[in-house]
């Protein structure tokens, strides 16, 4: 389920707005979810954004395309695992499954860095044949949102909040005239470009 990364009380208070007036509650709380489902999908996590699951769930992946081979043995790229605690491990080739052993996930101190895994290494070994599928169920997500979306996200809304005063992307002010937004605010994709996943 979608959350958001700022609350409209959070933009309100950044717009200097007083928080007892309702008056502008509907429109703090579009502005707000508007932006956070921009990051998403910027970033290509529409959907699932940078939140931790509350439960481990599974997730299965046919091992084209997601292995890299290395010197220590082979790599399985897996979607964001935010949390290491319980992670299971499966191969099936058919309608059973059996545990895997013998992996450490990647990279090195994701966690403890605050970022997330998003590969295992199979240790001397690969991962099975064409036909493998495997299974992983963890804790899919980030350990933490990152600073770094937060804000963006608090740009965003705030731009967009102002968006009712600017119609036809255009905003005036005394000092320095008329003034066209740009698409894309800069300050945003600065703080989102990091984080945008491989292919997006």
């Amino acid at each position: 389920m979608a959350r958001e990364y700022v609350t409209a009380a959070d933009l309100k208070a950044q717009l200097g707005i007083d928080l007892d007036d309702t008056a502008k509650d509907v429109r703090a709380e579009r502005a707000v979810k508007a932006a956070s489902r921009a990051i998403d999908r910027a970033t290509g996590r529409a959907g699932h954004g940078f939140w931790l699951d509350e439960a481990p769930t599974a997730r299965s992946y046919r091992l084209d395309g997601r292995i890299v081979c290395e010197g220590d043995g082979d790599v399985l790229l897996v979607d964001e695992i935010g949390d290491t605690s319980g992670l299971l491990v499966e191969a099936s080739s058919g309608d059973s499954w059996s545990t895997i052993t013998g992996w450490e996930a990647r990279p090195d101190n994701a966690l403890a860095d605050g970022k997330p895994v998003d590969s295992l290494l199979r240790l001397g070994s690969t991962w099975g044949l064409a036909s493998t599928r495997i299974r992983v169920t963890a804790r899919f997500g980030w350990p933490a949102v990152p600073d770094d979306i937060a804000e963006a996200a608090m740009i965003q809304a705030s731009r967009l909040f102002k968006r009712a005063d600017s119609p036809e992307g255009v905003m005036g002010s005394a000092e320095w005239g008329v003034v066209r937004l740009s698409r894309r605010d800069p300050d945003v994709w600065n703080l989102i470009e990091p984080y945008v996943l491989p292919g997006f």
